[in-house]
């Protein structure tokens, strides 16, 4: 059985993930499936719109699969990884981009790699089981595949917050966020997605919107404005030390599992694309840390604790307030000859 089911179903370009078990983990060539599949139907009047959704109800899309990626790395070759993740970005850009309507339809897990395929359409969809999160910084990376673009444009210091601390966000909060745009309850998806076909009219989303169930962080709003409103990493961390509160709390616990490299870079990513328009900007930024995240940053170690030996107990880089401006320009700094591009590379 095919990992990623590509077909025309009436009026609509089809694209299912099909790797349950995996939680639809995204494969190098699942993601190439899908930049393939976009090219086909941007022109032409057989395909009026894009459908996204994937099998089994734990996830949309739980992340890359990082096993090549952990593989190669190890082995020396960083070579593997800028491919990847530079055709990916490639990929990302092409459906944020996509000049004709994409419903995407996100159950359970949507994070890392799978916001980069469901969350930069046009018609985002969550239910009641969504959880949607960007949960880079714990495996020593930075929110990628544009999310950094959406955390920026996230109300207030949410950006800076979901970035780093990972949280994870259910319907009304991934709305609110800015990760999703309507929803539907999920008993409702498959007549939605049959009606999309027979019709091509993505007005059928409208009418099958209702109000979500609230969420949390509206009333943790004022908080998360004047703990994140800081310059960087440092700063975040001076003011939640300063206030004793459930919330400074588990924000503290939160932070202190994961990288603070990519903590630190996070906050700078948000704040320099804070008023960019598009998502080339972002994807260039996060690529010149991907880029260099095998051999200068903490991704390696990531893997081989959280997902290798699974002993959850990373060897950092950096102590949590050990990051200074000069690590992270350094891992923001031009790639020069070596930036992301955007035209196709066989």
């Amino acid at each position: 059985m095919a990992d990623i089911d590509i077909r025309i179903e009436g009026c609509a370009g089809r694209i299912t993930l099909n790797r349950p078990k995996a939680l639809n983990a995204l494969t190098y060539d699942m993601a190439m499936g899908i930049h393939a599949a976009l090219r086909d139907w941007a022109g032409g009047d057989a395909v009026r719109l894009i459908v996204i959704d994937a099998a089994g109800d734990k996830a949309f899309c739980a992340g890359g699969d990082i096993a090549d990626l952990y593989r190669t790395g190890t082995e020396g070759d960083f070579a593997y990884g800028r491919k990847f993740w530079a055709d990916e970005y490639r990929m990302n850009a092409a459906l944020f981009e996509f000049p004709k309507p994409v419903v995407s339809l996100m159950q359970g897990f949507t994070m890392g790699g799978g916001v980069g395929v469901g969350c930069h359409g046009s018609h985002r969809i969550v239910g009641d089981s969504s959880r949607i999160a960007m949960p880079e910084c714990g495996i020593g990376l930075v929110p990628d595949v544009g999310g950094s673009m959406i955390l920026a444009r996230a109300p207030g210091r949410l950006g800076e917050y979901l970035g780093t601390s990972a949280a994870r966000l259910g319907a009304a909060d991934a709305i609110l966020a800015g990760f999703a745009d309507t929803y539907v309850p999920e008993g409702d998806w498959p007549a939605l997605i049959a009606e999309l076909c027979r019709t091509g009219d993505v007005a059928a989303v409208a009418r099958a919107a209702r109000s979500a169930p609230d969420g949390a962080l509206v009333p943790q709003m004022a908080e998360i404005d004047r703990h994140f409103a800081g310059a960087s990493l440092n700063d975040v961390l001076a003011s939640l030390r300063r206030e004793e509160s459930a919330f400074t709390a588990a924000t503290l616990k939160s932070l202190s599992r994961n990288s603070p490299l990519s903590m630190a870079c996070t906050v700078a990513m948000v704040q320099r694309l804070r008023g960019t328009d598009g998502i080339r900007p972002a994807l260039d930024m996060e690529y010149r840390y991907t880029w260099r995240a095998m051999e200068q940053a903490d991704f390696l170690e990531g893997i081989r604790a959280a997902i290798i030996d699974k002993d959850r107990n990373p060897r950092w880089r950096h102590d949590l307030d050990g990051v200074t401006p000069a690590d992270v320009d350094a891992m923001l700094a031009p790639l020069g000859a070596d930036a992301l591009t955007f035209e196709e590379e066989e």
